[in-house]
């Protein structure tokens, strides 16, 4: 763990992130206390699913545009 005061923290800003981008474990201390812990953001990013990735799985009946029989149509009533 490296400890940097607040001071060395705002004018070295940039130089922490990058060191906390790559697994540092970087604190910054208030009053030689640690206040709080950089560490990076997770990839929020979704990736784009591959086309065909459940191809085969589902199918469409045949008589899928046909009307409804007259038995089941009494739900609808």
């Amino acid at each position: 763990m490296t400890a940097f005061n607040m001071h060395e923290a705002k004018s070295q800003l940039s130089k922490l992130v990058e060191r906390a981008c790559t697994g540092e474990d970087v604190v910054i201390a208030r009053n030689g206390k640690p206040a709080v812990r950089l560490v990076p953001v997770k990839n929020t990013e979704k990736t784009p699913r591959p086309i065909g990735l459940h191809a085969g799985m589902g199918w469409v009946s045949d008589d899928f545009n046909e009307p409804m029989p007259d038995d089941f149509m009494k739900f609808f009533e």
